[in-house]
């Protein structure tokens, strides 16, 4: 995306800046004071999808929120460093080149997956939180079919053309938002129409899925090193709560809580509930 374009606009933009780390030029918005959190939110989001959180957790907390490689301002520096282990590794890279020692990592859907795999590789492992975290994999025949249609829509070069073009249409970003649970107002729903818009930011997106190896991670969640917390909204239609119980019920520090009501982008619609079980958590008080 065009920063030059969006940045009288894009939310929060006096706390963004512009971070060269091999292989890619990473957008990242940090404020704050106090314990550091990480924000990393899901496939195809942005910075911009902590917009009303950051300024709650920022009442206790530093938090720095990254664009994932080519989505949002982030500029992609190899296509082939999408997948999960591949963008953790460059994250923690990005993290050691700064000096940022986060207190705890927060990810939404995809980046909560990203969260804990940074954190095997962190040491001491930070705590992690997932929001609705993507910890699932697709059942039955879906689970051979989607990877390999992902790999091939990556591949071609006019899906993203097409994918933008449909989305422009009125009422198509409404609709998919609308498809995961949550209600968000037509300010928040205008930034991801932008996001959908960028032909880079979808080009991402489509390499992330193709890349995604979610099984070796799930492998490891029995031993995992991180004291863990996954939320999950009770209306989430992209990612089954039952996922984040099944989850937390496996690993040896995690636990569980729902928020009444809320669909998959339960940040956006109360940041409120979400930073109170997140300053629990931090502080001990809660889950």
């Amino acid at each position: 995306m065009d920063w030059a374009r969006h940045r009288e606009t894009w939310p929060l933009a006096e706390t963004s800046r512009f971070v060269l780390s091999t292989p890619h030029k990473w957008h990242v918005q940090e404020s704050g004071n106090g314990p550091l959190l990480l924000l990393l939110h899901g496939a195809g989001g942005g910075t911009q999808s902590w917009r009303h959180l950051i300024p709650v957790l920022n009442r206790r907390f530093r938090t720095i929120a990254v664009d994932l490689p080519g989505q949002g301002f982030t500029k992609l520096g190899a296509q082939q460093r999408c997948g999960l282990d591949e963008m953790s590794a460059d994250i923690v890279a990005l993290c050691a080149q700064e000096g940022w020692q986060p207190d705890a990592l927060v990810g939404h859907s995809a980046g909560a997956a990203i969260a804990l795999r940074m954190a095997e590789e962190m040491s001491p492992a930070p705590p992690v939180i997932g929001i609705n975290a993507a910890l699932g994999n697709f059942k039955g025949p879906a689970a051979l079919l989607f990877p390999v249609m992902a790999k091939v829509l990556a591949a071609t070069p006019w899906v993203a053309h097409l994918f933008t073009a449909s989305t422009a249409r009125k009422g198509s970003v409404e609709r998919l938002l609308a498809g995961t649970g949550s209600s968000l107002p037509p300010e928040d729903i205008a930034y991801y129409k932008a996001l959908v818009s960028d032909r880079d930011h979808v080009d991402a997106a489509l390499a992330m899925m193709a890349q995604w190896r979610l099984d070796p991670l799930l492998s490891r969640l029995g031993r995992h090193p991180s004291r863990t917390l996954l939320i999950a909204g009770s209306g989430d239609k992209t990612v089954p709560p039952q996922t984040s119980q099944d989850v937390a019920a496996q690993m040896p520090e995690a636990s569980y809580s729902e928020l009444p009501g809320l669909g998959h982008l339960a940040h956006e619609e109360d940041a409120g509930a979400v930073a109170a079980l997140i300053e629990a958590f931090m502080t001990g008080r809660g889950p």
